[in-house]
């Protein structure tokens, strides 16, 4: 059911609320979160684990604060976004790993799971992060932070991000094998499984022809981002092989070995080059048999005092 809302600032239970507003947002912890020691969140359940754990094993993107790290949303100007990670110290973290040949990942999308963008913010000599802003329109985003400070280990942290305005919700798009974007058709074969990894083979062709010739991107022949309906839970996965290996081809097929944590809905993003251009495909896959009665489609419930967003134009605008 679509409802028109109109979304301003907000109180996310027991969120923290950032005072200020940052370029065109404002930022919270997500509701789920909780504090405890050092500083850091939690989520309800720690026994689920995923891609970047965090503490207690959680899945990476639902904590704002672990391991020390804390990511910090800073003021901007209009149309930009700006973010810096400290460290133990509680000082700005100015040294990074390259990772997958880029030192920071910062994907978003809104909490209806639409709206995704990946991309890759400057650092500036004082440890802030700005790049032009990835929040496409009104509506509650989680921003993740996907990085690797040298000397650490790979973490992944998360925000949430408020656009005020006008927004039309809208349900979670039913679970399919096959979806286009940009003229390409993408089809999808495999079914992710709770706690055990599973192979999920994209395969991705044009006008009935397969592509052979996919360029590398991030040092892949594709990148997968996978994202659990309501708390958003962050999956980051790379695919089996590399360019260059003597054995990987470039295409049509991109296999990737994934490991989700639990029962439920997750919206896959599959970032692929070709043509110059990268182009994201999107699915929405159900992981195990969800509870009696459960649905496993549709608006999910959002935290008090939130609302969902409207999908936007998926799959565009990388940097």
């Amino acid at each position: 059911m679509n409802a028109v809302t109109r979304l301003g600032g907000f109180a996310l239970g027991l969120a923290a609320v950032f005072g200020a507003a940052y370029g065109i947002g404002r930022v919270a912890d997500p509701a789920a979160e909780s504090r405890h020691d050092g500083g850091a969140a939690h989520a309800s359940d720690p026994t689920e684990q995923g891609g970047h754990d965090g503490a207690a094993g959680l899945p990476g993107g639902l904590l704002v604060s672990d391991r020390g790290y804390t990511l910090e949303p800073v003021a901007a100007p209009a149309g930009e976004f700006a973010f810096r990670v400290t460290g133990p110290d509680g000082q700005p973290v100015t040294r990074y790993d390259v990772a997958h040949d880029k030192r920071m990942h910062l994907i978003v999308a809104r909490r209806d799971l639409s709206g995704f963008r990946h991309v890759h913010p400057d650092l500036a000599p004082d440890g802030t992060w700005r790049v032009d802003t990835p929040l496409a329109g009104p509506g509650q985003w989680r921003a993740f932070a996907d990085f690797t400070p040298t000397g650490g280990e790979p973490l992944t942290l998360g925000v949430d991000v408020t656009v005020p305005g006008a927004l039309t919700e809208r349900p979670l798009p039913a679970p399919a094998t096959s979806t286009t974007v940009d003229g390409y058709t993408v089809t999808l074969a495999g079914e992710p499984q709770p706690g055990r990894t599973s192979p999920l083979t994209l395969t991705i062709s044009r006008d009935g022809q397969p592509i052979t010739d996919l360029e590398p991107y991030l040092g892949a022949y594709g990148h997968l981002v996978a994202l659990r309906r309501g708390d958003l839970a962050y999956l980051h996965v790379h695919p089996e092989g590399a360019p260059g290996d003597g054995r990987t081809q470039p295409g049509p097929d991109v296999t990737f070995f994934a490991e989700v944590p639990s029962v439920g809905s997750y919206r896959l993003y599959l970032d692929f080059r070709h043509g110059g251009r990268v182009h994201t495909a999107e699915f929405t896959v159900v992981a195990g048999t969800p509870t009696a009665g459960a649905p496993t489609t549709g608006a999910e419930p959002t935290p008090s005092g939130s609302a969902p967003a409207d999908h936007g134009t998926p799959g565009h605008g990388h940097n």
